[in-house]
């Protein structure tokens, strides 16, 4: 027996560690700490992005008490379907996806389905229902990197574009360029280009190298992913063009920041979600299936738009500080349930 006095104290003493909570009421199989092997199989991993996401998975994998083990095709999607199939021979109870191509992944997620594991995608459609897509909202990205260009150079201006089809998230903010490409005739896209060929960043820089020299008359350069950027700005800065083009983009790193800070930058803004909260994200999306629970046939981590005069009025140096001075960049409120405890911050 307990007085009303020790239970009252003891329930406060609860509510004030709700780490302890979470670990009491979570359900099978997370109430055995160390029981649950998951996957991680990635198509790209050069990259800060990569670097960010993968640092999210292990630290709710962490949180978690979950057993991950990372397998790296770099960029071969044969070998990502081959390691697709040493996960399911390994026994592991879930499976993340991160990124490749449809037509080899859609074939080896279905075999793990019906191996019965447990699977979610990152960024790669793999067309099967029973699979959820965890997204950046990539058509968003797009909508709201184009948007900062036309706010910037109005809606008449010589375009390049970098693209590589075929990629799920690229397709889709292709997607968005295209329409406002119809809804704003004055853009006149020049150029269009690209590679994944690592480095990426290298690789585009001597392509965009010989697309500024063909076409010294491009105002904004449209490169929806940070690494295509990069490449653009190093050539960009080596035509002594950085006072002319203007580069926007999609995601964010400590990187890119500092890039995006250095004075005469060409590169205006970017849109972005944190990658380490999308590997979080993706955790716990397959945590919930793990657990007999359903995150949706989406789940969608909402983008924020980070432009150089915003990083530049509030200081803003590195990824630390973008989430302490944008908080809601830190965390997103997707995936989650009562039980589920969040590393630490």
């Amino acid at each position: 027996m307990i007085s009303r006095r020790t239970f009252a104290a003891l329930a406060a003493s609860v509510a004030l560690a709700p780490s302890l909570a979470l670990a009491q009421d979570a359900p099978a199989p997370f109430d055995n700490p160390g029981q649950v092997n998951i996957a991680l199989v990635r198509y790209l991993s050069t990259g800060d992005f990569f670097q960010a996401y993968l640092s999210g998975v292990e630290k709710q994998a962490a949180a978690l008490g979950v057993n991950l083990q990372v397998f790296d095709s770099r960029q071969d999607a044969a070998l990502q379907a081959d390691m697709v199939d040493q996960a399911i021979a390994l026994g592991v109870d879930g499976i993340i996806i991160q990124h490749g191509l449809t037509e080899s992944m859609k074939e080896a997620a279905q075999r793990a389905v019906d191996a019965g594991i447990k699977v979610v995608a990152f960024d790669v459609n793999v067309e099967n229902p029973k699979i959820p897509q965890i997204e950046q909202s990539d058509r968003d990205l797009a909508r709201l990197a184009l948007e900062a260009a036309l706010a910037d150079n109005g809606n008449s201006f010589v375009a390049g574009y970098v693209y590589v089809p075929g990629i799920a998230p690229l397709d889709r903010r292709d997607e968005t360029w295209k329409k406002v490409k119809a809804d704003n005739p004055g853009i006149n896209e020049v150029a269009m280009f690209g590679t994944l060929d690592n480095p990426i960043a290298n690789s585009v820089a001597n392509q965009a190298r010989s697309v500024l020299s063909a076409n010294p008359n491009i105002q904004v350069m449209f490169a929806p992913y940070d690494e295509f950027a990069k490449g653009v700005k190093i050539a960009v800065d080596e035509a002594g063009m950085s006072g002319q083009v203007s580069i926007y983009s999609a995601d964010i790193s400590t990187a890119d920041i500092q890039l995006m800070r250095e004075p005469g930058s060409a590169w205006k803004a970017t849109a972005a979600t944190n990658p380490a909260v999308v590997g979080e994200v993706s955790v716990r999306a397959l945590a919930m299936l793990l657990a007999g629970e359903d995150p949706g046939p989406q789940v969608i981590v909402p983008p924020t738009l980070i432009t150089q005069a915003m990083l530049n009025e509030l200081d803003i140096k590195n990824m630390e500080e973008l989430g302490a001075k944008l908080p809601a960049f830190a965390h997103a409120d997707v995936a989650m349930t009562p039980w589920m405890k969040l590393p630490p911050r």
